[in-house]
């Protein structure tokens, strides 16, 4: 076998071509690309805008399988699938999230795909790339500066500080800020009160973002911010101390989708970055939609497995958007399969059939999910080279027992050339319009029957369980008039069930409900569950260890 080169070596080496040669496939004139170097841009406001009117392309979601150590492949099929759609004559646009550096220096690395499906520049995009996550921390700061200020000179608003419900953030794991006190030092520096740092990608002004559909509705989500309450439990707005116009001012330029290109020169928006365990999971609507207007298909991935993004995708993002996703992928592969039957990691390389059909229970938990939304399913098995003929069989005969179909996959090697048979069926399965899209629940049912809807509906958890504080709380937002918002659970990726150590497929578990957040500005309720953290911890061993510089001046150990 020859030798594999290292995806950082890839992305590396890829001939690049100008941005603007690319945003010219897709039809954007120049004078509407606000380029960051030669090879990424920012679609400007007027260009969109002036799209609204156009026809929509079919809308393919990417999900997969609980994610496992040994890796699925959910950005690199995404990647490879929009590049296979281009390559058998379908105008293609993918739709990715922006990298966090927390996970990046943390433990996840870096997120652009892999192998010859990759979107690039691969380093910029990991790290500072165009300042989104620079902005949306700045305008989160700006605000939390802002009620402190605002209570420093005479609380004009009688924000009760016990009461204040804006934390701040940065784009880092760091557990020492996840409970701080702040404000000592005596008069000059205010009064002294509890607070505490979460992550960017967990901040509702990154979640707003993600939702709004333009500068006038950003404007408006930020001003709805609740920051706290008063002593009488009214709530305290954004707009209520005249926070809502300077932060839409740090958002003007990151409202504005990222364009980048994959290895094989097809168009990539890459715009915002929701964790998909804390927060919604999903690329920005104004990048969907907009991708939607300018391509005949619109290839876009939601994080984590189908229990949290697809869930969040097809509850939050398209019932907000308007959005009706066409077909949906589930990647899996044979060593999360073995892994899921029990495998240990160190033993992924050797064959077991009998491991692939034992775990193969967590793959049909999601595709009996997914088809629940009324979405059709095909399933992408992302190929490694250690995978034998005898697992791959498993799966496909699994699958098909589920009436349903897996494909394998080759586009980490072979790049479009080995994900044609995919991007053939996606076609097949969008244009016979068998997809009845439907959320999960309606708007106006009770927020905790919500809660339970997606527990035992799609987690199968045999009951939900919250404190009276936590019920009172929701029937109290009920009163304030947000009982029809969607749900976001906060729960762990690893599992179905609140336990990361419980794989498979689990039935009957208990969902404990730890904390309720209302998120009126994005316009949803986060659920807190279990020992989910809104601000990660770095690992013993973090990936920023293994990250330099070389002699040459490349980046080494990011990927």
């Amino acid at each position: 076998m020859a030798e594999v080169k290292s995806d950082i070596e890839i992305a590396r080496a890829a001939k690049k071509k100008p941005i603007l040669e690319i945003g010219a496939k897709l039809g954007i004139p120049s004078e509407h690309l606000l380029p960051y170097g030669h090879d990424k841009a920012k679609i400007s406001a007027e260009f969109i805008a002036q799209q609204r009117s156009k026809k929509n392309g079919k809308l393919v979601l990417v999900t997969a399988i609980n994610p496992t150590p040994a890796g699925e492949g959910k950005t690199t099929t995404t990647v490879g699938l929009g590049d296979g759609l281009n390559r058998i004559g379908k105008k293609a646009v993918i739709c990715i999230r922006e990298a966090s550096l927390g996970p990046c220096f943390g433990v996840k690395g870096g997120a652009a795909g892999g192998g010859y499906a990759q979107v690039v520049p691969m380093e910029d995009m990991n790290l500072h790339f165009t300042g989104d996550f620079h902005a949306i921390t700045s305008a989160h700061n700006l605000l939390a500066a802002l009620i402190d200020n605002h209570i420093y000179w005479g609380n004009e608003q009688n924000i009760d500080i016990r009461r204040i419900a804006w934390r701040r953030v940065m784009d880092m794991n760091d557990r020492a800020l996840r409970e701080i006190v702040c404000s000592l030092g005596g008069v000059a520096n205010g009064y002294p009160r509890e607070a505490g740092f979460d992550i960017t990608v967990a901040s509702e002004v990154m979640a707003i973002l993600c939702l709004s559909n333009d500068l006038k509705d950003l404007e408006k989500r930020l001003g709805n911010i609740i920051i706290g309450y008063r002593r009488d439990k009214t709530p305290v707005f954004a707009r209520d101390i005249k926070a809502d116009g300077a932060m839409t001012v740090l958002l003007k330029d990151a409202m504005q989708p990222n364009l980048v290109q994959t290895l094989e020169h097809n168009p990539a928006f890459v715009h915002g970055g929701p964790f998909a365990n804390i927060a919604h999971g999903c690329n920005s609507v104004v990048a969907t939609t907009t991708a939607l207007k300018l391509g005949e298909y619109v290839v876009t991935e939601a994080g984590f497995g189908a229990d949290l993004g697809a869930e969040k995708f097809f509850d939050i993002k398209c019932r907000k958007a308007g959005l009706s996703p066409d077909v949906a992928v589930i990647v899996a592969t044979a060593r999360a399969m073995k892994m899921n039957g029990g495998v240990k990691k160190e033993d992924l390389g050797k064959e077991n059939i009998d491991a692939v059909k034992k775990g193969c229970a967590n793959l049909g938990r999601h595709i009996q999910n997914v088809k629940k939304f009324g979405v059709p399913v095909v399933v992408g098995i992302n190929h490694f080279f250690s995978d034998t003929d005898g697992e791959i069989q498993a799966i496909k005969d699994y699958v098909a027992t589920l009436g349903a179909e897996a494909i394998l996959c080759k586009h980490w090697a072979h790049g479009s050339a080995g994900i044609e048979d995919l991007a053939k069926k996606v076609v097949e399965l969008a244009e016979s319009g068998q997809s009845q899209f439907a959320p999960l629940y309606p708007d106006e049912m009770p927020l905790f029957e919500k809660i339970e809807t997606i527990a035992k509906s799609i987690y199968h958890a045999g009951e939900v369980i919250a404190d009276k504080s936590v019920r009172d709380q929701l029937r109290s937002w009920e009163e304030q008039g947000y009982g029809n918002l969607p749900i976001c659970m906060a729960k762990t990726q690893y599992s179905f069930s609140t336990d990361p150590n419980l794989r498979g497929a689990p039935s009957g578990h208990t969902v404990p409900v730890r904390e309720v957040r209302l998120s009126a500005g994005a316009g949803f309720i986060v659920v807190i569950t279990g020992e989910i953290m809104t601000m990660p911890g770095l690992p013993k061993v973090p990936s920023s260890e293994k990250i330099y510089l070389n002699e040459q001046g490349y980046i080494e150990g990011l990927f």
